[in-house]
């Protein structure tokens, strides 16, 4: 069994994410959304979809981003990036 870094449960169906060079050890998707997940620069939000980037900026989707003043906006779906 393994403790989540989130809420400390100690549960043995725990789960292990690597990401950037490092593990994470959680007890649920919700425990690893909060932890993990970008929030939306705009709105706030937690990005749990693809979301969008523009200049290292995170936004739920294109609406926000344009709300911010931000052009460029980099769709990371699919095999390629494209621009908007």
């Amino acid at each position: 069994m393994a403790r989540c870094e989130v809420c400390g449960n100690d549960y043995v169906m725990s789960f292990e994410v690597h990401a950037q060079g490092a593990v994470h050890v959680f007890d649920s998707f919700e425990c690893a959304i909060h932890r993990m997940a970008p929030i939306c620069e705009h709105c706030r939000v937690r990005i749990v979809g693809h979301g969008v980037e523009v200049d290292g900026h995170w936004y739920c989707g294109g609406h926000c981003a344009k709300a911010e003043g931000r052009t460029g906006i980099v769709d990371r779906v699919g095999s390629a990036a494209s621009r908007n």
